[in-house]
């Protein structure tokens, strides 16, 4: 099952700007050994808009090879041309990854058909196990549970990624979809509510810099004890809410930066973030007791 905690991984590079597989090995052991559930290679925080298709098809093969079988492996296969998702998904599916996150069209605004054609195109181009991705911040279409319960009949869509932030629509999705239909929280800051709802755990952005934390909230919210999963999250939610004060994945990378982790290096267009961003960014981290301490496990 693609539940639990799962971290949408950023992709390292070199002060040169190619991918770092030297760092991109150390992050996947650092999250294997804090507990994460799943690695997320290449979504929209391991900036896959910018990466080539080799690279992006590299990095997804180096991730499955690193993590050899001890922690699943996600892979992002979304574009705005369905097309170029059909041919990504094709040249993924081999890898031996254990299903895809496939985000909707940006910059389409396809209509409800469209949504529909689009991923039901995808589907079949791999039997994996296939998670819708609703982020309508940064898609300007919205994968409305009505749609999600006709995709869902199709075998190999087993659940979503939610980011809109809408907690109400787990149980909406619950009722359209069964129980089984995985769902899973993409927007940190509303997870813990989420789950609590009665969603299947998070791909989290946080979890970059908070693995066993993340974990911990995962764990306890997905059994229903609200008070420890309220608790791990009061912990973590000075991060949440700095880690999208820019476009992710720029104030993560910083931080993780910040914290001596990887190279503040991006693609372009993203770069890094303003100075008075950079300043509530570190507030941040210091508060959360992560610059007191160089380990690679959260205080």
């Amino acid at each position: 099952m693609l539940t639990g905690s799962m971290v949408a991984l950023v992709t390292p590079f070199t002060p040169q700007g190619n991918v770092d597989y030297a760092l991109l090995a150390e992050l996947i052991e650092f999250h294997i050994q804090q507990g994460t559930d799943a690695i997320v290679s290449v979504g929209t925080t391991g900036e896959s808009t910018t990466l080539t298709h080799d690279e992006h098809v590299d990095v997804v093969r180096a991730t499955v090879e690193v993590a050899a079988g001890r922690v699943k492996v996600v892979a992002g296969n979304g574009s705005n041309a369905t097309a170029e998702a059909v041919q990504l998904t094709e040249r993924i599916a081999p890898l031996g990854i254990d299903g895809f996150l496939n985000v909707s069209p940006y910059y389409n605004k396809p209509s409800p058909k469209g949504l529909y054609e689009h991923y039901s195109h995808i589907a079949a181009a791999s039997d994996l196990p296939q998670l819708l991705y609703n982020v309508p911040g940064r898609t300007c279409s919205d994968l409305l549970p009505e749609i999600v319960a006709e995709l869902a009949k199709i075998p190999n869509i087993v659940g979503i990624k939610e980011a809109s932030g809408d907690v109400s629509r787990v149980q909406k999705i619950k009722e359209l979809c069964g129980r089984d239909f995985i769902q899973l929280s993409g927007d940190d800051p509303t997870a813990c509510e989420f789950m609590l709802a009665g969603g299947h755990g998070v791909i989290s952005v946080t979890a970059n810099i908070m693995p066993k934390l993340m974990k911990q909230l995962v764990d306890a919210a997905c059994r229903g004890e609200r008070e420890a999963a309220e608790a791990a999250d009061a912990q973590m939610r000075i991060i949440h809410d700095i880690l999208f004060i820019e476009a992710n994945p720029i104030p993560v990378k910083w931080a993780m930066a910040r914290l001596g982790w990887l190279a503040e290096v991006y693609r372009l267009p993203l770069c890094s973030p303003e100075l008075a961003s950079k300043k509530v960014i570190e507030q941040a981290l210091e508060a959360a007791g992560l610059l007191n301490s160089r380990s690679t496990d959260e205080s």
